[in-house]
């Protein structure tokens, strides 16, 4: 006996794309199980170990029975620690009821997007009326007076979350799940992909509620220097409604004279930042899913409203390797130290070689270990059994298809001019690749040539 079934999904979730990072990083694995020799350069995940004293941390935490639930923000060890790491290298400081720990900072910022962007209702004005005109927010030891403006459901409609282009994939999609609507800002390769204040100014409106800064940026290791932060700092400002998502992921893989500033640490961004922060990159720990968000309590505490039905608290084990990683000394000390000295290695040697090949333009990273070439000069070229290459998409197919290197296409970061390479992966590897890709280059030709 059959019957009738409504496979219908939700118009949200019909409104979001898969991950195009993750699906080529699938379907690279997919060819190297076959037996195809593919250098995979498309996964943003550091190819180290993680540190020792960090593993050892995790592996006495499950022999001694600490593998229950802990509290749902995370337990007070961590916060703390979290809280003296602010303090101590970002310049910011938090009680432990302003930290919150997630599984992944991936979900730190998801939570923190639905938080502040949903659409609102007459509950939402309920809210805003309980608060006089002013609210005391406290800043650690301090006490910070900010004004409180009603939202009118118009307003609290289809809020808008401005990011930044070249962005991390998630980000355009995640403002979708939240029912907001994602305001792309184009950049400049001759700009480094520095946000210019003065596009930022030009696109806010009163329904403008999150900004996205990723600093060091994936995909473009494009560090934020502390001067344009104070500039896009005073724009914000004017915007009473305007809050700060502020990644801040790959802080400690920098590259001197590079600089990290953190954004709430700039006069009057405190109360109105959302600090992303985690484990996965820095430390090599991408399989322990642990992150945290750092912010103002009333965020907080509405991010950990909606964690408590998500998926409650992050990982017992997880947290206490966390705690031993902090330990490690500022900026992740030795171990951390180690892995940029390579990254810094891999990034000279990618920036000089592909900086000699023509019609490739480069922004040499200043942290992270991604690369984003333009090579929007090959367009129009064609290659013998392959066809057109029309962007980035099939510029990148053409990559996996004659040079056996897996890449991410540009279109997955909102700028089809280029291509993302990770360099997290060894320099014999990445050796290997750059020759790669210069011979399918050079097997490229216009119409006329073919």
């Amino acid at each position: 006996m059959s019957s009738i079934v409504d496979i219908s999904l939700s118009p949200t979730v019909n409104s979001i794309k898969p991950s195009r990072s993750v699906a080529i990083a699938d379907q690279a694995l997919a060819l190297i199980q076959a037996g195809v020799p593919i250098i995979k350069l498309s996964t943003g995940e550091p190819d180290f170990d993680t540190p020792a004293e960090i593993a050892e941390a995790g592996i006495k935490a499950i022999r001694e029975g600490q593998t229950r639930y802990t509290q749902n923000p995370g337990t007070l060890e961590l916060r703390e620690a979290i809280c003296r790491k602010l303090k101590g290298e970002n310049g910011i400081t938090y009680t432990s009821d302003q930290i919150l720990v997630s599984n992944g900072a991936k979900q730190s910022i998801v939570q923190a997007t639905i938080a502040v962007c949903s659409p609102g209702d007459e509950n939402s004005l309920d809210f805003f009326r309980g608060f006089s005109r002013e609210k005391a927010l406290r800043n650690g030891g301090s006490v910070v007076t900010v004004r409180i403006h009603p939202v009118s459901v118009s307003c609290s409609r289809n809020r808008r979350v401005l990011v930044p282009a070249p962005f991390w994939v998630s980000y355009p999609e995640i403002a979708r799940l939240a029912n907001a609507k994602p305001v792309i800002l184009s950049t400049r390769i001759e700009d480094n992909f520095l946000l210019d204040p003065k596009v930022l100014e030009s696109k806010l409106t009163e329904k403008s509620r999150l900004l996205v800064i990723c600093s060091p940026c994936n995909p473009t290791g494009s560090v934020y220097p502390k001067k344009l932060l104070e500039e896009i700092a005073q724009i914000v400002s004017r915007h009473p409604r305007l809050l700060v998502l502020s990644d801040e992921i790959y802080e400690h893989i920098i590259y001197a004279p590079a600089v990290h500033t953190s954004f709430a640490s700039l006069p009057g961004m405190w109360e109105r930042t959302l600090t992303i922060n985690g484990f996965s990159k820095c430390f090599a720990m991408t399989g322990w899913r642990l992150g945290y968000l750092a912010g103002p309590k009333h965020f907080v505490a509405a991010c950990g409203k909606l964690q408590s039905q998500f998926t409650s608290c992050a990982s017992n084990i997880a947290q206490k390797a966390g705690v031993a990683a902090l330990g490690l000394g500022h900026a992740g000390g030795e171990p951390v130290a180690t892995m940029v000295k390579a990254f810094k290695e891999r990034r000279d040697f990618l920036a000089r070689s592909f900086g000699e090949l023509e019609g490739v333009k480069i922004s040499e990273p200043q942290g992270a270990f991604y690369l984003f070439l333009d090579v929007s000069f090959y367009y129009g070229t064609e290659a013998e059994d392959f066809g057109r290459i029309e962007d980035s998409e099939s510029f990148c197919r053409y990559l996996l298809d004659k040079a056996q290197v897996a890449a991410v296409p540009g279109s997955a970061f909102g700028d089809d001019k280029g291509f993302r390479i990770s360099y997290a992966s060894s320099l014999t590897s990445l050796q290997a690749a750059f020759e790669s890709i210069k011979k399918a280059l050079l097997l490229l030709k216009r119409p006329a040539q073919v």
